[in-house]
């Protein structure tokens, strides 16, 4: 087993989202190491310019390469949308996994024809899973719809709160009128509001959960390149963010479902 099989996982995100990436790796991978990089003096990027959040990815990208990560994880779906390719062009030969393109194949590959998608209305606006999701069969019908209530309501911790209930109902009626059978999590936040989703689309509709779909992708991608950690020590998380704002280890650590322990400030 190489060296570098044992250098961690780099997963970045614009905030405090990408930590149920992080979650669902830890889960998938146990012995993986991983670096969580969340920008949070610069959140939220979605109401930035498209060349602002490439300059801003190209700066997290490049620190976490000088770190020597053995492969990089889009936890952002904004960043993905707009800037995986200059992740990519950065990286050089280390692979580059992101949320969007985790979550439409696994959208795809378990559709009969209707997808919804829900996201944030940057991501639902920048087209980028539909476009994702026709790359991979263009015979599929795509239905999105942008849930900018639900980033709000999570941080806020109603996860089950007739409120969430009664926006999810909302949100999701013109979904449901165009007969989904698979409906994508398009946001790293809605993870935790999973069950009450599903209730509210019923047992018909499956649900694709990018954290999830990346985790499983991230296994696939170390395998076939041989850089999978063998485990021989505890698995080492740190966590870099560019702000430490009051109520971010209490949201942070519901995204995890443990504690953040040791969080680092990077000033740029």
């Amino acid at each position: 087993m190489s060296e570098t099989s044992k250098l961690p996982i780099g997963v970045f995100d614009s905030g405090v989202g990408g930590l149920t990436v992080v979650r669902a790796l830890m889960e998938r991978l146990p012995f993986e190491n991983i670096i969580y990089f969340g920008d949070t003096a610069r959140v939220p990027y979605g109401v930035k310019s498209v060349a602002t959040i490439e300059h801003f990815t190209g700066q997290i990208t490049d620190h976490l390469l000088q770190r020597g990560v053995k492969m990089l994880i889009i936890a952002c779906n904004t960043m993905a949308a707009v800037a995986s390719h200059a992740v990519k062009q950065r990286a050089g030969d280390v692979p580059v996994l992101d949320v969007i393109d985790a979550g439409a194949r696994a959208a795809v590959q378990g559709s009969a024809g209707a997808i919804g998608v829900i996201g944030t209305p940057t991501t639902v606006n920048s087209n980028a899973y539909a476009r994702r999701i026709h790359e991979l069969n263009p015979a599929v019908r795509v239905y999105s719809q942008a849930c900018p209530l639900f980033v709000p309501l999570v941080e806020e911790g109603w996860l089950d709160h007739p409120v969430t209930r009664m926006t999810a109902q909302e949100y999701l009626r013109p979904v449901l009128a165009e007969q989904v059978d698979s409906l994508v999590l398009g946001c790293t936040h809605y993870p935790l509001i999973k069950p009450l989703v599903q209730d509210v689309v019923g047992p018909d509709v499956r649900l694709v959960d990018s954290a999830i779909t990346v985790a499983e992708q991230a296994a696939e991608t170390l395998n076939q390149l041989g850089l999978a950690n063998p485990g021989e020590t505890l698995a080492d998380y740190q966590f870099t963010v560019t702000d430490i704002p009051l109520r971010f280890q209490t949201i942070g650590e519901r995204f995890l479902g443990r504690s953040l322990g040791t969080l680092t400030k990077l000033d740029w």
